[in-house]
């Protein structure tokens, strides 16, 4: 059984600022997942510098960063503002690698392959076509990376349940809850995208720890089983 989790952190600002990394540090270790995707760990202009300070992270979380080969800089904590925390024996065995995906932006998923499940964190373009054309990539690199036990999680920036998801029609799509504005909740733009024949065991947002002063977003999780 594994607890997964997904969590914009708006480059630790919260929803105004100041820059306060500690508290989303906090909210994920209340969490405490044993995997979480992190989206908008890195500061969006020049050099493109962590915004959540890796050298803190073990210390605050018991979590280790992926082994990100290629990071979007030498200064940044992931690629295209993304990266995956996981407990440090799951670390041992993980392997990571980068999905460029096309869009009007510049985006990317990452994918943690383990033994016998594949993780792929993302953040979604925020024009439909972009994200149509994203899935549609994550989707078929996903076929042929990874075995039949797959897991997507991140922020979509999808607004609707109808449209824009048609790539993952051989997927079980989880939106746990509203998660955006952080504040008040009134959208699921973070959700889960699992295997079908992986056992999901529960999910929900998180709200705990002061999760509504330190980011945007909520995170999301989920618990499932696999092989």
């Amino acid at each position: 059984m594994l607890k997964i989790a997904s969590y914009n952190l708006h480059k630790c600002r919260g929803m105004t600022g100041p820059h306060a990394p500690k508290r989303n540090l906090e909210v994920i270790a209340a969490l405490a997942p044993d995997i979480i995707a992190l989206q908008e760990v890195d500061f969006r202009l020049g050099a493109r510098p962590e915004a959540l300070p890796r050298g803190l992270i073990a210390e605050a979380t018991g979590l280790v960063p992926a082994d990100i080969v290629g990071t979007t800089s030498q200064n940044s904590l992931g690629w295209h503002g993304q990266t995956i925390l996981m407990r440090p024996e799951l670390a041992e065995a993980a392997t990571v690698r980068r999905m460029p995906l096309p869009g009007i932006e510049p985006r990317g998923a990452i994918a943690l392959r383990l033994p016998k499940l594949t993780i792929i964190g993302l953040h979604l373009g925020l024009a439909r076509s972009s994200r149509r054309a994203q899935l549609a990539r994550i989707t078929a690199q996903a076929s042929r990376i990874a075995e039949d036990n797959i897991v997507m999680l991140g922020d979509f920036n999808e607004w609707r349940d109808d449209r824009g998801l048609e790539s993952l029609a051989g997927f079980r799509v989880i939106a746990p809850g509203p998660s955006y504005p952080a504040p008040m909740p009134r959208f699921a733009l973070d959700r889960i995208a699992m295997s079908h024949h992986l056992e999901l065991l529960g999910h929900g947002v998180f709200s705990g720890a002061n999760a509504r002063e330190a980011s945007d977003h909520l995170p999301i999780w989920a618990e499932i089983r696999y092989p």
